[in-house]
């Protein structure tokens, strides 16, 4: 398993803790042991604008992730996503419109019209 700490690791991943506060809560809540599950950070074809942020739960990091810890929450990021989303800042924004998780990517040119999508 690779680390951030590795000399020649790709930009990091950051986490604000109040992303961390409700990620923990939702990986306690599904009864995951938060030592070794965390939250898988990637990127997928589609959007309007070509690619998309997915997140979820996994128990356990893949062996080729990158794997970050900000705040006791874990974050696994696979290589190909990395080209995307190095140094990028999962966030948290509450409010009653847009409440959830955001990624903030220096990467990204350009964004559809919702936000939801990007190209890099």
């Amino acid at each position: 398993m690779s680390t951030a700490a590795s000399a020649d690791a790709a930009p990091e991943i950051e986490v604000s803790e109040t992303a961390a506060e409700q990620a923990l809560d939702l990986l306690d809540g599904e009864g995951m042991d938060t030592e070794v599950a965390g939250l898988r950070l990637f990127v997928q074809q589609g959007g309007c604008a070509g690619l998309s942020y997915g997140m979820r739960f996994d128990t356990e990091p893949e062996d080729d992730d990158e794997v970050y810890e900000h705040h006791d929450l874990r974050v696994f990021v696979d290589p190909a996503s990395m080209n995307y989303i190095g140094g990028s800042v999962l966030d948290f924004e509450g409010g009653l419109q847009g409440a959830g998780f955001h990624v903030e990517n220096p990467n990204v040119v350009s964004e559809c019209g919702c936000g939801e999508s990007f190209r890099t």
